[in-house]
């Protein structure tokens, strides 16, 4: 079946709400398509049974690489979505329904009582406890699904992780800095290899909203069993990164990284602390590296505080540390020289 842009196609969008039982047989469906996100198409639609948001995957991702992946990963997401809701109720959007035609759900639409903690640590608000509580979230659901086979079996989403954060972030900047090659592709082949959780796969502060009962995680689109040290390494990278963007709150930010791991490792039963510790300070340089160079770098950061990023990932990445403090500490000290 050929793919259906909701975008474009107003027809489409008003099939699914009435078939989901949400709009009246005669009632108008307007969509306002919301920004944020570079894989999908989002939308709000104002009803009188309520507010929706209705999510799209997209064949093509909007950044200026080409960067594609099949639209059937939005199964995985609403599994993610479902599966997570039971484990820390109210952490996750509600889903209300799904539409296979337009690979496309409709879930709860969030209003400004809920605020992008990405917006929120770029205007310099940076709170350790919010860290702390998405570090528990985080450790909860991991583990919870920790060695189950049955989220294994639901989750053997491999080729879908590989296109859509392996290659992008750590197999493009094997490319780009082809000296550090066997390094970058040695951990693209170990976090494939790794089973263990069931893994968000994009745990960034733009896809985490703050609201009166804590963190909500959205766009769970990447949710692979895999590998739990890619999420934690995934959302550490980003106080390192706003930390060359915004020195002066560096400090604060070193703060969030060691409250957020803190609280994570109280839930790690799985495996041994220093194992876990180990394989995310190894994926950090590695991902601060993709971050700049890879298909979706940061759109923050100045040539001078980009400059400066790639040259202590590509120096941490040849020092291997062994542990997250490690990594702490020396960006602490490069931020003060």
């Amino acid at each position: 079946m050929p793919y259906v842009d909701l975008f474009t196609d107003a027809a489409a969008m008003r099939r699914i709400f009435v078939s989901l039982g949400l709009a009246q047989e005669h009632e108008e469906v307007h969509a306002l398509p919301l920004t944020g996100g570079v894989s999908s198409g989002i939308y709000r639609v104002d009803l009188r049974s309520g507010s929706y948001c209705v999510k799209q995957a997209l064949p093509r991702l909007k950044v200026a690489k080409d960067w594609r992946v099949p639209v059937d990963r939005v199964f995985s997401e609403i599994d993610y979505l479902r599966t997570v809701s039971a484990i820390v109720p109210g952490r996750v959007p509600h889903v209300v329904g799904q539409d296979e035609a337009t690979k496309s759900f409709v879930m709860e639409f969030f209003g400004p009582e809920l605020r992008n903690w990405k917006a929120q640590l770029l205007a310099g608000a940076v709170d350790a406890e919010i860290a702390t509580q998405v570090g528990d979230v985080l450790g909860r659901i991991h583990s919870a699904t920790a060695d189950r086979a049955d989220i294994a079996r639901r989750f053997a989403t491999d080729d879908n992780f590989f296109a859509l954060r392996l290659e992008p972030y750590l197999v493009e900047n094997s490319r780009v800095h082809t000296e550090l090659a066997d390094m970058l592709l040695r951990l693209v082949t170990r976090t494939a290899q790794t089973r263990r959780v069931l893994v968000h796969g994009d745990v960034s502060p733009k896809n985490i909203l703050i609201g009166p009962e804590g963190p909500v995680l959205i766009d769970a689109e990447c949710a692979w069993f895999g590998d739990p040290a890619f999420d934690v390494a995934f959302c550490l990278n980003h106080f390192f990164l706003k930390a060359a963007h915004m020195p002066e709150h560096a400090e604060a930010l070193m703060r969030c990284v060691s409250m957020m791991t803190r609280a994570y490792l109280e839930h790690v039963n799985w495996e041994p602390h220093s194992q876990l510790d180990a394989r995310v300070a190894s994926l950090l340089p590695g991902l601060t590296l993709a971050r700049i160079d890879g298909k979706s770098p940061v759109e923050y950061l100045d040539a001078p505080a980009r400059d400066a990023a790639r040259s202590l990932a590509i120096t941490l990445l040849h020092q291997q540390p062994r542990t997250v403090e490690e990594i702490a500490i020396a960006w602490g000290q490069a931020l003060k020289s």
